[in-house]
């Protein structure tokens, strides 16, 4: 099985990468992380661009942690007043890794319900093995599955440092 084991000091790179590229298009109003991959590069994103309004939007699309883990047929939103009113500002999701950018679509439209006047998304990883089937299917059309800003590609499983014990 091909794995990707990231490093703390790999997804540092990543996030900084990230932060420079969120940085010039400007500076968003509020981060939310999706939980719980996506809250830890949130954090991350948050220090490098100096954001101290974090939220926290929990949405799972995997049924457990395991490597190749099976997915549920659409995005699960649990607890959606943790996102609170965005009070029409600019916000960011984060994630830490796309597959077929169902998760990433399903928190921009909470977001935007939740009344932010523009969502740009941003991941750590693209998994290209996920992504270009799924395009496929949806006849090469991402849409607002597309994420505003990636980190990295990888074709492989990847395992974050905050995943292993």
């Amino acid at each position: 099985m091909d794995v990707d084991v990231l490093t703390w000091t790999e997804v540092a790179t990543i996030t900084t990468t990230l932060a420079d590229a969120v940085a010039a298009d400007g500076i968003p109003d509020v981060i939310v992380g999706i939980v719980r991959g996506g809250m830890v590069p949130a954090v991350l994103l948050a220090h490098h661009l100096g954001i101290r309004d974090v939220r926290a939007l929990e949405i799972t699309h995997t049924e457990s942690d395991a490597v190749n883990a099976a997915k549920s047929d659409r995005p699960v939103l649990r607890n959606s007043a943790s996102l609170g009113r965005l009070a029409g500002g600019n916000a960011l999701v984060v994630d830490d890794i796309a597959g077929s950018g169902d998760t990433l679509a399903a928190a921009r439209r909470q977001v935007v319900l939740g009344g932010a006047a523009s969502v740009r998304t941003a991941v750590c990883l693209l998994n290209l093995a996920n992504w270009l089937s799924c395009r496929e299917a949806a006849g090469g059309d991402a849409g607002e599955r597309e994420p505003t800003y990636v980190g990295r590609r990888t074709s492989r499983w990847v395992v974050f440092p905050w995943e292993r014990s």
